[in-house]
């Protein structure tokens, strides 16, 4: 149960379910809703009485000082348990708050209520530790087992895993087995393709389930395999591939930017991007990999046709004959990429992402791509349809896939 009136209303976008969620499943648990709920009363009280007739209910937000953070008195209410202060909680939080006070330069006594506030939980339940000032909470009730754990991602994410240590979730970890996961990776074909190739091949059912989703305009296919169900799954697998094989990138569960960063250590290489109507998408995703640093140097967004001369030695005589959006000028922007910041690989976008910008002949959507490595070079032009925003978005991925590929094929080729 995710709570919060700013995730109800679209403020902002729920992170934490989705990631709960699959922690669950990690864990062997199947995941029967997730509920996004407002700060009401009423409405936060109805989804917790829900929540408490499973065997596993995780509550995030509303542990905060104020008076619309509710989400500990009504767990203790529908728990039917009181509450009570935690004196060393109590301590705890006040030793931040004081902190926080002095660093702020007002008086303790603003915080006070809220401290103690934070401090009250219900009786029996387990201390997690602070996140900030947020305390995550386990209870056990006769039914079910709360966890209640902090609205900001980060704060939950760093909570999670004590939770999972608990004397109550080993309990009821202990009675489920982890499904096997197998993950299939797709780019260039379509969900209705993958589908196809998934129903030709005898569908999933006896002991294997399938998932299929387009994000970030893949497809990604996950396989829940139950115990004993192995060599259906083989089997599935082998034939849905055989059609599917050149679309196929992956069959692990890893972004196409971790599999570039991964190739390009193989080689040794290193990475740059230049960039213009992405702005600096690409390099974004690259650098969002922990540890990218080892293979990733640096990015040049160019945008003004001056800054591509006089920053990736694009020729003006190229932009005056070919303009910015061509196969011409991307080349010359993934040479001068490789050239100015000394990398082995790099990728060069340019296009016209719209709403305006366009011409007849280089309508909006127009992006060329060029990628060169140590063993050679390669352009791609698309013509991306949908708004600004999905324009950019397809042009960073692909620009990541084309260097997956050039990295694979010379990775594969003689010498």
């Amino acid at each position: 149960m995710i709570t919060g009136s700013e995730l109800v209303r679209g403020d902002r976008t729920d992170r934490n379910g989705p990631f709960l969620a699959r922690e669950a499943l990690r864990l062997g648990l199947e995941p029967a809703r997730i509920e996004i709920v407002g700060d009401r009363e009423d409405e936060l009280e109805d989804a917790l009485q829900h929540g408490l007739a499973a065997d596993l209910c995780i509550v995030s937000g509303g542990l905060g000082p104020t008076h619309d953070d509710r989400t500990v008195a009504l767990v203790a209410r529908a728990a039917g348990v009181p509450l009570e202060t935690d004196e060393h909680l109590l301590a705890e939080i006040g030793d931040v708050s004081r902190r926080f006070a002095a660093r702020s330069g007002r008086p303790y006594a603003d915080f006070e209520a809220g401290v103690r506030k934070q401090a009250t939980i219900p009786r029996g339940a387990l201390n997690l530790g602070l996140a900030g000032t947020a305390p995550g909470l386990v209870l056990e009730t006769s039914q079910a087992v709360v966890v209640v754990l902090p609205g900001p991602p980060a704060e939950l994410q760093r909570l999670w895993p004590r939770a999972i240590e608990t004397a109550p979730l080993r309990r009821l970890l202990a009675d489920v087995t982890p499904p096997e996961r197998r993950f299939l990776r797709f780019f260039g074909a379509s969900e209705s393709v993958v589908a196809k190739a998934l129903e030709a091949a005898g569908g999933d059912g006896d002991g294997v389930e399938a998932t299929i989703c387009a994000r970030d305009f893949e497809i990604h296919l996950d396989l829940l395999v139950e115990p004993g169900a192995g060599a259906r799954a083989d089997q599935l697998m082998r034939t849905m591939l055989d059609p599917l094989e050149p679309y196929l990138f992956a069959e692990r569960e890893a972004s196409v930017a971790e599999l570039v960063l991964d190739l390009c250590r193989v080689r040794g290489f290193t990475l740059a991007t230049a960039e213009s109507c992405t702005g600096g998408m690409v390099a974004e995703r690259v650098t969002a990999v922990p540890g990218s640093s080892d293979v990733f140097v640096g990015s040049i967004v160019a945008y003004a046709d001056h800054v591509k001369s006089a920053e990736l030695g694009v020729a003006r005589d190229v932009l005056s004959q070919h303009g910015a959006v061509s196969a011409e000028t991307a080349a010359a922007m993934a040479s001068g990429a490789r050239s100015r910041l000394g990398a082995d690989v790099a990728v060069a976008v340019t296009g016209i992402a719209g709403p305006g910008g366009a011409t007849q002949e280089k309508p909006v959507g127009l992006v060329h791509l060029h990628g060169e490595t140590p063993d050679g070079g390669s352009g791609l032009e698309f013509q991306f349809p949908g708004d600004r925003d999905s324009i950019r978005r397809r042009a960073t991925v692909t620009a990541l896939h084309l260097v997956r590929r050039l990295l694979t094929q010379s990775r594969d080729s003689p010498g």
